[in-house]
């Protein structure tokens, strides 16, 4: 056995956790991304998807997806920056960037190489990056890879982010970059002190919209309009794995970074662009979210109903105030063993336990989508009450 294996084979919490039944990863899903899935062939609830506005099995989104396919091919063989830059990518990228009301927008082929290609790259060896502790791993990976210095304030807190401020020096750059919708806790930035802060120190703002697009802001346009601060936010990343109903993401920014981004991004150069029926679906999903802005406003009751239903039952949701509702849980062990036990009752959730968070803030993801019922939502929440207080967490 090599230094390599020998060392390796010690790791064995997944089988660990496999033997004492609660191993909740790598669930095989044998149906469409829907409100209901098949596992196992049995009906599952699903409550533990990123297709916020449920629009994976829409017939327009398939329907663009199968015309690009017979159009393009299946790929592109390589990368935008040579061979790989199709112009359905450009018709997207103008999409985009017309969306977020920004200058221009660039398309990488996943919402992690966004992060990593983006992060990395805007601040240099005697610049700052300042980032919420919470911020997604992406956001983290691309820091490590940066030269500048990385400073974590408190998740949320805008006097930690102030304090963190005082220290950078003001000739440099000074790029904060945080979520919009954190992925986990469910709240939202509080963007309008983040950008008087930014404008106080004259630093720049990069906001993650991966959970936000679909969600918040007129049409599903992200935090930043939201609040109405576009013209204050320098950058919006998104991806399409979640309300886009596809797979890739992308950065949006004037058209001066655009540049810079497009000719140094190593993420983007150095991958092969995203395939031409994933850009169709992006284009297809977001004319559907423009032209039915009642879809959105039924995922807002829908997370208005549930929030509510949870607190009642006595759940402890944290300060989450949009469709991801983080159920705290606060026991590693238990937080595994309700989401099998819930899973065998016919519901779907996300456990989150340490060390992707410390243990005393495990918990379970409930997230919903716009193609969810009053009475699923009912039946989820009995039956994770339920489920819940036979484990004594309740």
């Amino acid at each position: 056995m090599g230094i390599l294996k020998e060392k390796l084979s010690g790791y064995d919490a997944p089988q660990k956790a496999m033997q004492a039944g609660i191993y909740p990863y790598f669930r095989e899903i044998e149906s469409d991304q829907d409100t209901v899935v098949t596992i196992n062939g049995k009906k599952v609830l699903m409550f533990g998807s990123n297709s916020y506005l449920g629009l994976t099995n829409h017939p327009k989104v398939k329907e663009a997806a199968k015309a690009a396919i017979d159009k393009y091919g299946t790929g592109c063989a390589g990368s935008r920056f040579l061979n790989g830059t199709l112009d359905i990518h450009t018709q997207l990228e103008d999409r985009l960037a017309k969306l977020v009301n920004k200058d221009a927008a660039l398309c990488y082929s996943t919402g992690f190489q966004v992060n990593l290609g983006v992060v990395s790259i805007l601040a240099g060896r005697h610049d700052f990056l300042l980032l919420d502790e919470l911020d997604h791993a992406s956001i983290i990976e691309g820091s490590r890879l940066s030269f500048s210095k990385v400073l974590k304030f408190a998740h949320n807190d805008m006097e930690a982010l102030e304090a963190k401020l005082k220290v950078c020096h003001g000739d440099h750059i000074k790029l904060i970059a945080v979520d919009g919708i954190f992925s986990m806790e469910g709240d939202i930035i509080k963007l309008p002190e983040l950008v008087a802060l930014a404008e106080k120190y004259k630093a720049s703002v990069m906001v993650d919209d991966a959970h936000s697009l679909g969600v918040l802001g007129k049409n599903g346009s992200g935090t930043a309009s939201h609040f109405g601060l576009t013209d204050k936010v320098d950058l919006i990343m998104g991806t399409f794995s979640k309300s886009f109903a596809s797979l890739g993401g992308f950065i949006a920014a004037d058209k001066e970074v655009i540049n810079f981004i497009k000719h140094n991004s190593r993420s983007l150069i150095f991958s092969a662009s995203m395939t031409p029926s994933s850009a169709a679906a992006v284009l297809a999903t977001i004319e559907i979210m423009e032209s039915e802005p009642e879809r959105i406003q039924h995922l807002w009751d829908m997370t208005h109903y549930a929030l509510d239903g949870f607190k009642s039952a006595g759940f402890d949701t944290g300060k989450s105030e949009t469709p991801i509702i983080p159920l705290f849980i606060r026991d590693d062990i238990k937080a595994l063993q309700l989401t099998q036990n819930l899973l065998a009752e016919g519901v779907f959730v996300n456990p989150v336990v340490s060390p992707a968070v410390p243990k005393e803030d495990c918990l379970i993801r409930y997230s919903l989508m716009a193609t969810h019922t009053k009475d699923q939502v009912e039946m989820s929440i009995d039956k994770i009450t339920k489920a819940s207080k036979a484990l004594g967490i309740l």
